[in-house]
């Protein structure tokens, strides 16, 4: 048990969750895969792209949402 915590009370948080976390808001704020890869330390933003693409579908719509309000 960790200090300051009682079983069932609090769920315990691991860093990659964290990360992943900070990930999906920088996605969901509209940063580029590549300012995220750099955020992250991907040495490749394929990796990025491999991890979190799963997060990015969504945006295709908002993409084509905005095209459409230019007409």
């Amino acid at each position: 048990m960790v200090r300051g915590t009682r079983d069932g009370e609090v769920k315990r948080i691991r860093l990659h969750d964290i990360r992943h976390s900070h990930a999906s808001l920088l996605i969901e704020l509209g940063f580029s895969p590549l300012a995220i890869a750099d955020r992250l330390g991907h040495e490749k933003v394929e990796t990025t792209l491999n991890t979190y693409s799963h997060l990015f579908p969504h945006k295709r719509d908002e993409v084509a949402e905005k095209l459409q309000q230019l007409k």
